[in-house]
């Protein structure tokens, strides 16, 4: 058997990483999807739980894009689709009329508390599969 070379050694941890990422964000989605949300969705409301963690603060979706592994373009549609499900309120920043705040309302902090428990486990579950 031929040994392998450092590239194809680093080419396998590489498509391992992968594959573990895409098995978790499947399964994270397939908990979730009872609740209507996917793992996209949750990613953005676990953000927002964290970087504004008492009601009525707000984060700008300036400082999620490169936190979520989507384009700003698909950042800003799924927010648009949360702010429609009442999960989250978009507003203006009056400093910068470019800027846009994004808030979790009630219902989205509530939602994220029922289902952070599941995410969690789906966590638990993969990681410990691949630490083992």
């Amino acid at each position: 058997m031929a040994v392998k070379t450092a590239d194809a050694r680093l080419e396998e941890r590489w498509r391992d990483i992968l594959s573990v990422h895409a098995r978790t964000m499947c399964e994270i989605d397939r908990v979730l999807h009872p609740h209507g949300l996917g793992a996209s969705d949750f990613e953005v409301l676990d953000l927002l739980a964290a970087e504004s963690p008492a009601h009525g603060d707000q984060c700008r979706v300036q400082n999620l894009v490169g936190r979520v592994h989507l384009s700003q373009s698909a950042l800003s549609r799924l927010i648009g689709r949360l702010e429609k499900e009442g999960l989250v309120e978009r507003s203006v920043c009056a400093e910068d009329r470019r800027g846009v705040w994004v808030a979790l309302t009630s219902k989205g902090r509530d939602l994220h508390a029922e289902v952070l428990p599941l995410q969690r486990a789906v966590l638990e579950r993969m990681l410990a599969e691949r630490a083992g």
